[in-house]
């Protein structure tokens, strides 16, 4: 009775009352009962992507109970709570968990991530959320892309540098990466430590899903690498448990040193050349078939948003 009552009360208060009565789990998590956690600002995408992966899979993810739209048009998401710790807590202090159960968390995650990029995309060379609208990634930038092919991902990524010049700019591993045919996988976007949470030495669930959606296969495994973990044998682990692409590793890691962020706009100068960088943004054809449709869901908020209408 008391759960019931207490999602009555406006979101804000709920939001207000959470943080007096619990720990906060993080800066936009917030616990708010004993089963129930509230998250936001959110975006579609990892609405999309925790829906879709429920309805078609058993990987285990949260349960979305409610999805809150405030007056100022932000998206919030009110979940259930995981009971457990967070990997990256568990990892880091030695002695937490032995080899064994390292090895054992570690399958889970293959076994996920096997189900995951089992899972038939809705059309080849795709890049897009799960439900084929625009996706988001923080390695990308602060702005919406997509949904569009490999090949204009792979150009955003390198900030739309000609193909002509990224062997001589950005290296040969670049060059060959943005020239291969991969096929499209689901990927969760952010599996890292910090993402997966475990109980008693088994996966629990894998939460923070507003990077999933369709990729080029070896996304997974060079996002895995994009934050630092400072054990060394999770690294070890990681290889066993996503397929590893070396070379597209390296190509990415040249990327983030010298390209970071290609989907935010941004002005360099560099030897008396003035280079202007667009940024990302919905693909112009997605735009124009929700125009012909005037389709009501949660991209109408977002669009509708200052605060939504280039990212997050």
């Amino acid at each position: 009775m008391g759960q019931f009552i207490g999602t009555l009360c406006p979101l804000r208060f709920r939001l207000w009352l959470g943080r007096q009565l619990y720990q906060p789990l993080t800066s936009r998590v917030v616990r708010v009962s004993r089963n129930r956690v509230i998250k936001g600002p959110c975006s579609p995408p990892e609405i999309e992507a925790m829906q879709y992966v429920t309805n078609n899979t058993a990987i285990p993810i949260p349960k979305i109970y409610e999805v809150h739209i405030t007056h100022n048009q932000q998206i919030f998401i009110e979940m259930e709570y995981i009971n457990g710790e967070d990997l990256d807590t568990s990892w880091r202090v030695d002695g937490r968990l032995s080899q064994e159960q390292k090895n054992a968390i570690c399958t889970d995650i293959k076994n996920y991530v096997s189900i995951l990029r089992d899972l038939q995309p809705p059309a080849e060379d795709l890049v897009a959320s799960a439900l084929q609208n625009p996706a988001y990634d923080g390695r990308i930038g602060a702005r919406f892309f997509g949904p569009f092919s490999h090949r204009e991902f792979h150009s955003l990524t390198r900030g739309h540098l000609r193909m002509d010049d990224v062997a001589i700019v950005l290296g040969e591993e670049v060059e060959k990466v943005h020239t291969t045919s991969y096929r499209t996988c689901f990927t969760h976007g952010d599996l890292v430590p910090r993402n997966i949470i475990v109980r008693n030495a088994r996966v629990a669930a894998i939460i923070d899903w507003g990077f999933a959606g369709w990729y080029p296969e070896y996304w997974e495994f060079t996002k895995g690498h994009y934050d630092f973990f400072p054990k060394e044998d999770w690294s070890e682990h990681l290889h066993q448990a996503i397929p590893p692409y070396k070379m597209e590793l390296i190509a990415e890691q040249v990327l983030w040193e010298m390209l970071p962020d290609p989907g935010t706009p941004a002005t360099s100068h560099r030897d008396g050349v003035v280079r202007k960088t667009p940024g990302s943004m919905p693909s112009a054809t997605w735009q124009k078939a929700r125009a012909e449709h005037q389709a009501e869901d949660l991209w109408s908020v977002v669009l509708s948003s200052r605060l939504y209408v280039n990212g997050t």
